[in-house]
C-alpha cells in the first residue's frame, strides 16, 4: 500500500470513527466549521433544536432562531478568535436553561483554529432546583424568625409562671388559679402557632410530593450533575443500563433516592480503588425496580437492618448525618414499595428498590 493510500485509508477511518461518536453520543453537540457552517451534530440535537440532515453545510446565521440564542454566533466567534473554552450558562427563548461549552477544534498540522464543538447539556431543572433551595433557606430563615419572636414570648411566660408555681403556697387557690390560666393561655397560644406554621408549610410542599410520569435518565443525570465535584474528586465512575426509562413517582422524591444512594457509594468507597458505581431498571410483574450496585467497602449483615434505622452511622463513617436510607426506606415503604440489600465486606454492595407500576 503506497503512503498516498496509507493516508486516506487513515483518513477514512478517523472520519468513520467521528461519525460514529457523533451518531451514539446522547449529549446535544453541534460541529461548525471556520467558515461558520454546520457540519455535524448529534442526534439529540437534531431533536432539540429540530435540525435535520438539510441543515448540514447551512451557515449557522441560516439556522441561529433553531437555537433560540441570540448570542449564539457572537459566542462562536468569541472561542474562534480567542482560541479558548467558553463555558456559560444559558437560557433559550423557550425559558429552557442549558450548560453551553464551545471547544475550539485546532488543526494539527498547523496548530489553527478551524471550527468549534459546541455541547449543550439541559440544566432546567437543575436550576429550578437551586432557586427553591434558595426559597426555602429563606422559608427556613423566616420560620426561625417566627420562632425567635412569635413562640419565644409565650414561652418566657411558660416558664416565668412555672418558676412561680414552685414557690406558689398550695393553700393559696387565688394565686394558684392566676398562674393556671397564665400557663394554659402560653401553652394554647404556643399550640396555635405551631399548628398555622405546619399547615403552611404542609400546603406549600404538597404539590411537590405529587407523582408524575418521569423520564429516569433525566433525574439520573440531574443527580449526576448536582453531585459532579464529588464524583470528579474521587475519580467515580456511574455506569447504566436503563431497561425501564418511564416512571410515575414524585421528582422529588425520586432524586432523593437516588442522590442517597449514589452519595453512600461515594462517601463509603474502597480505599483499594476508585469508586464504580452501576444503576439500573427493570420491570418486574407489577414493580419498576431500580437497583444502585458499588464496589465499596460493604456492609456486614448484622448491620443490614440497623442502617436502615434514623440517625445510624457506621462506624467508617466520616460524615454526614446517617438519616440517608432512613429518609430512602421512609420514601418506599410509603409508596407500597420495599427496600432489599445485598452486600459483602470488602466487595460492595447493592441497594435494590421495588416501586409499584402504574
Amino acid at each position: 500500500m503506497t503512503y498516498k493510500n496509507k493516508k486516506i485509508k487513515e483518513l477514512i477511518e478517523h472520519n468513520d470513527e467521528l461519525e460514529n461518536y457523533f451518531r451514539n453520543t446522547i449529549i446535544p453537540q453541534l460541529f461548525v466549521d471556520g467558515e461558520l457552517k454546520l457540519q455535524k451534530f448529534t442526534p439529540p440535537a437534531m431533536k432539540q433544536f429540530s435540525l435535520s440532515a438539510s441543515d448540514v453545510g447551512r451557515h449557522i446565521n441560516d439556522i441561529k432562531d433553531n437555537f433560540r440564542f441570540p448570542s449564539i454566533i457572537d459566542n462562536i466567534e468569541q472561542v474562534m478568535k480567542g482560541n479558548e473554552i467558553l463555558e456559560k450558562e444559558i437560557q433559550t427563548t423557550d425559558l429552557r436553561w442549558y450548560q453551553m461549552n464551545i471547544i475550539p477544534y485546532v488543526k494539527m498540522n498547523d496548530n489553527k483554529t478551524d471550527g468549534v464543538i459546541i455541547t449543550f447539556v439541559e440544566i432546567t431543572r437543575r436550576i429550578k432546583d437551586l432557586k427553591e433551595q434558595e426559597r426555602l433557606i429563606a422559608d427556613h430563615e423566616i420560620l426561625l424568625d417566627t420562632i425567635s419572636h412569635d413562640i419565644k414570648n409565650p414561652l418566657a411566660i411558660l416558664v416565668t409562671a412555672i418558676e412561680l408555681f414552685k414557690n406558689v403556697s398550695p393553700n393559696d387557690e387565688k394565686e394558684f388559679q392566676t398562674l393556671l390560666k397564665i400557663v394554659d393561655s402560653a401553652l394554647n397560644k404556643m399550640h396555635k402557632l405551631i399548628n398555622e406554621l405546619t399547615e403552611v408549610r404542609i400546603e406549600e410542599h404538597k404539590y411537590k410530593t405529587q407523582a408524575e410520569l418521569l423520564n429516569f435518565e433525566n433525574i439520573l443525570e440531574d443527580v449526576r450533575l448536582t453531585m459532579n465535584d464529588n464524583i470528579i474528586a474521587v475519580n467515580a465512575i456511574i455506569l447504566s443500563e436503563i431497561n425501564i426509562s418511564e416512571i410515575t413517582f414524585s421528582r422529588r422524591k425520586l432524586r432523593s433516592i437516588l442522590y442517597n444512594l449514589i452519595s453512600n457509594a461515594i462517601k463509603f468507597k474502597s480505599p483499594q480503588r476508585h469508586p464504580k458505581i452501576v444503576v439500573t431498571t427493570n420491570r418486574d410483574n407489577d414493580y419498576i425496580i431500580i437497583s444502585v450496585k458499588d464496589n465499596g467497602v460493604g456492609i456486614d449483615k448484622s448491620k443490614f437492618e440497623a442502617i436502615f434505622s434514623k440517625y445510624y452511622r457506621l462506624e467508617n463513617a466520616i460524615e454526614g448525618s446517617g438519616i440517608g436510607l432512613y429518609l430512602v426506606k421512609e420514601i418506599v415503604n410509603n409508596a407500597g414499595g420495599k427496600v432489599l440489600l445485598e452486600s459483602e465486606l470488602g466487595k460492595g454492595s447493592e441497594f435494590t428498590i421495588y416501586l409499584k407500576a402504574e
